[in-house]
């Protein structure tokens, strides 16, 4: 009687046979995830919680926890615990992309049907706010000039900070400014502009204007323009630079037209981040230049209104047709943002620098 082991082939064929067959099947992934739709809809019949909100988030972890469980006992740890992984990533993506998408969604669809030639042509001036009808021409004005001024303002001065931290930078002196820089990121909006209006309008004597409320976006918008520039820079290889050196070129010309036209594209959307950030900015804006109900094209003199406080005043009116202007303004705000950086990324391609 032969004791000889049977054939490796034969083995390897087992194997495989096991393997196969301790997978999910599929339709297992849409299985679950129908199941999880269910169940998330009979729990909320049921009433134990309400609204669509609640209602995706159960279906989510409902998915995760149901397809996790499934994948164990078919599949064993390994699987279970790489399907967990990989469904917990695209469960917190959606997590995060369906409150933006739901955003948008309700601004555009309550804002749209507000827009007509008249909203952005006309002002607030002898409006009531139970009457239909105004516009946002004065808001949109002022928004224009005070985040144009605060951009031609911090966007030098957070591009030059950036080029110092990174190519001349050492010693106590960059450790302070780029703490400091660290620092201003996390400042609350409201304090910038409660900084603006005791040092400058109250103990200097400044008008409440429009040029005060670009200063204090100016201090919003510093740091976001630092850090992104700063990054950016960093990530320009070190062989450019060395290249031009060898070649006898000087520092300072290196960095103006190698170092920061290799960046530009990464530069201009860190500057569109600054902008997004300042634009939908109230609290500053309401210490500093409060609002007007006219146009204001004196951006040094007088108050100015602008499209944040023009929607927080409108919100406050609390009537029927100034919540329909505010939704409208609340879209031409996100139609500003969009705008810009549509436009800075077409800037940032004309003037890249091209391969020869």
């Amino acid at each position: 009687m032969s004791l000889a082991p049977p054939p490796i082939h034969n083995q390897t064929i087992d194997i495989h046979e096991v393997l196969a067959g301790r997978r999910l099947p599929r339709w297992g992934v849409p299985s679950a995830a129908a199941a999880a739709v269910v169940v998330a809809v009979l729990l909320n019949a049921l009433g134990i919680y309400g609204g669509v909100a609640q209602t995706t988030i159960a279906t989510i972890l409902l998915f995760v926890v149901g397809q996790t469980i499934w994948s164990f006992v078919i599949e064993g740890r390994r699987h279970a615990m790489d399907r967990l992984a990989t469904t917990t990533i695209y469960a917190t993506f959606l997590l995060a992309l369906v409150p933006l998408l739901w955003i948008l969604f309700t601004v555009v669809q309550r804002g749209i049907s507000v827009l007509s030639a008249d909203f952005f042509s006309s002002s607030m001036r002898n409006v009531s706010p139970r009457r239909p009808g105004g516009g946002i021409w004065h808001a949109l004005i002022g928004t224009i000039e005070q985040v144009l001024m605060a951009t031609l303002i911090a966007v030098p001065i957070g591009l030059l900070v950036a080029i110092y931290l990174v190519e001349f930078g050492r010693g106590r002196l960059a450790t302070f400014v780029s703490f400091f820089v660290d620092v201003m990121t996390g400042v609350p909006s409201i304090v910038a502009g409660l900084f603006i209006y005791t040092g400058l309008i109250l103990a200097l004597g400044m008008e409440r204007s429009g040029f005060a409320a670009s200063l204090a976006l100016v201090l919003l918008m510093l740091p976001v323009v630092v850090r992104t520039a700063e990054e950016m820079l960093k990530l320009v290889p070190t062989d450019l630079r060395e290249a031009a050196y060898a070649l006898g070129v000087p520092k300072w010309i290196t960095i103006l037209r190698i170092v920061v036209p290799t960046a530009l594209s990464g530069i201009i959307t860190g500057v569109m981040l600054a902008v997004a950030r300042v634009a939908g900015e109230t609290a500053p804006l309401l210490l500093t230049t409060f609002l007007t109900q006219g146009v204001n094209w004196d951006l040094f003199n007088g108050p100015q209104a602008a499209l944040p406080t023009f929607i927080w005043d409108q919100i406050s009116s609390g009537t029927t047709a100034s919540v329909d202007r505010a939704w409208g303004g609340a879209f031409v705000l996100i139609l500003f943002v969009a705008l810009l950086y549509i436009g800075a990324r077409l800037l940032a391609r004309v003037f890249a620098p091209k391969a020869r």
